[in-house]
């Protein structure tokens, strides 16, 4: 179903009560009693675990398994993968500029691209009460995948031109695979660069805002959002490089002050975080839980209506449902005093 999201966001800004958006998806798989490495081969399954979560959470939003070793394999790269835990990459495709020039972009459906957009295209059949947003990893976190996070930072300073190569043919893919998230039915995509966090405004000048400027350009429109998610501790200093995005939203980790970035998020586009997903939702209690919720929001949503409760990165799958609930539970307490 389509919908103006534009609108969507507006509504939601100017509403005195505000529904939560945390990235919960992988947590679906203890309701579902199936282990992650099911749910990250199964369309079917993946869609089923969107639809659990919307009907036993008031989300604003349903957001798909935010897996971001899935479009490294498409490229190529050899993921690792263990029952209860997020797939990873291991070991470095591209590694010279020979290989950097010889990489090739693949097709929306090669690897387990096609049963993430397919399990789009089932969520949004299934969930009708909240818009779906698919996820995606940012170009220079890509790029970090294929020719390794630590190798690509000095890369960026010795073989500028050979990153730049392997950034243009990420971009390039991750459009088509937005686009094709796009025509599945979803309603807008979270977009996520935490790599670039780790650079310096020069760098994210250069290396990471220009390409995912790239894709806004060609993806978002009246019917589809893009959200940027950053969680690394250089925001702050990022910042400016991190608007020139011209993203319809922004998507903030626990390694950042709130206060630091708030006030200068335009007020007509979403600001969300922070609560942390390890420390909080994954090994605190309800009652921490409980109380980090409802100090941000006694903080931030007074003088911020665009600001948006938020877990600071995508839940981990082992995390207790009753600090979930807590999180919601504090949300609802808040804003029934407003």
């Amino acid at each position: 179903m389509k919908r103006n999201m534009k609108a969507w966001m507006a509504e939601a800004i100017a509403s005195s009560v505000k529904k939560a958006m945390p990235l919960l998806s992988f947590p679906c798989v203890s309701l579902l009693d199936i282990e992650v490495t099911e749910l990250t081969d199964s369309a079917d399954l993946q869609a089923k675990g969107m639809k659990t979560v919307a009907d036993r959470t008031p989300a604003g939003v349903a957001v798909s398994m935010m897996d971001l070793s899935v479009e490294a394999e498409a490229f190529g790269a050899q993921v690792h993968f263990l029952p209860d835990e997020v797939p990873t990459i291991t070991g470095i495709l591209v590694d010279d500029e020979e290989k950097a020039y010889a990489l090739e972009i693949p097709g929306v459906g090669d690897g387990r691209t096609g049963i993430y957009v397919d399990a789009i295209r089932k969520a949004c059949r299934l969930i009708t009460d909240r818009p779906v947003l698919a996820g995606v990893i940012g170009p220079f976190t890509l790029t970090g995948r294929l020719m390794g996070v630590s190798d690509v930072m000095i890369l960026c300073y010795d073989e500028p031109d050979m990153v730049h190569t392997v950034l243009d043919k990420a971009t390039r893919f991750l459009i088509d695979y937005i686009k094709a998230y796009k025509d599945a039915g979803a309603h807008g995509v979270v977009v996520a660069e935490p790599l670039a966090g780790l650079l310096s405004p020069a760098l994210a000048d250069e290396f990471s805002s220009p390409y995912v400027k790239r894709i806004t350009d060609n993806v978002k429109s009246d019917e589809f959002l893009v959200i940027y998610h950053n969680c690394g501790n250089n925001v702050p200093l990022m910042l400016e490089s991190i608007l020139s995005t011209d993203c319809d939203g922004y998507h903030f980790g626990d390694a950042i002050d709130m206060s630091t970035v708030i006030d200068k998020i335009p007020a007509d586009v979403l600001v969300m975080g922070n609560i942390s997903p390890s420390a909080q939702f994954l090994a605190g209690t309800p009652d921490s839980i409980r109380e980090e919720t409802l100090k941000l929001l006694k903080t931030y949503a007074p003088t911020h209506p665009n600001y948006i409760i938020s877990s600071g990165c995508d839940i981990p799958p082992k995390t207790p449902w009753e600090n979930i609930d807590a999180f919601f539970n504090a949300v609802t307490e808040y804003y029934r005093g407003v």
